[in-house]
């Protein structure tokens, strides 16, 4: 196991820290590794690619035709520019 060398406070709802706490038990772990674990899947979910690379690779793979990759795009750039506003 690592060393740990960062302290960190999180404040948390009470519904957040109730799953903090049912995750820990549950797996047997200290809070601390249910939030490193929950980190890594989460990252793991996220695609790192760069939106215009991702379709050419769905598109070189026959996964997109076309008219489903400029949709796609389009709603990635949609996406994109609701995070301004928010």
């Amino acid at each position: 196991m690592a060393t740990m060398t960062n302290r960190t406070t999180f404040s948390l709802d009470d519904q957040t820290v109730g799953r903090l706490r049912r995750l820990s038990k549950r797996w047997n772990v200290s809070q601390a590794e249910v939030v490193r674990r929950a980190l890594e899947a989460a990252e793991t979910m996220v695609s790192p690619g760069n939106p215009l690379d991702e379709l050419r690779k769905y598109h070189q793979n026959g996964g997109l035709s076309e008219d489903q990759a400029k949709r796609y795009l389009a709603d990635w750039v949609a996406e994109r520019d609701a995070w301004g506003r928010e």
